[in-house]
């Protein structure tokens, strides 16, 4: 992506294309509508807790993406080959998968990602 930046009355701005501003609005809007854990606030030094954030960041980006190709928990849940309390527990950033559950729910999203894409063509 390339980005520039330019001041107007003192202020800096930075322009973007506009399919990127599209998208990095779209993202705010889906990170608004509150999906998934809330991310952990800083403290006073601007720390955050590093698993509590992976977690919440981990669920809000699984939902996001298992949103944006048409499953809902429990179909994601099938074809990953976990079960649905499984994935539930994720998406809310109440447990960390493993590495084996991590790629099974990796590839279930990935194989529904080219469906949707060969739907589209």
């Amino acid at each position: 992506m390339v980005a520039g930046t330019m001041q107007i009355k003192g202020e800096r701005f930075v322009i973007v294309p506009e399919s990127e501003y599209d998208r990095m609005r779209e993202l705010a809007r889906e990170l608004a509508d509150g999906d998934g854990p809330p991310l952990p606030k800083p403290d006073s030094d601007g720390n955050v807790p590093a698993v509590e954030y992976g977690r919440a960041s981990l669920a809000r980006k699984l939902i996001r993406d298992r949103r944006r190709v048409g499953l809902t928990q429990t179909e994601l849940a099938r074809r990953a080959d976990i079960r649905a309390e499984t994935l539930c527990r994720i998406e809310k950033g109440k447990s960390t998968p493993d590495m084996a559950t991590f790629k099974k729910i990796h590839r279930a999203l990935e194989k529904a990602e080219r469906q949707v894409a060969a739907d589209e063509r």
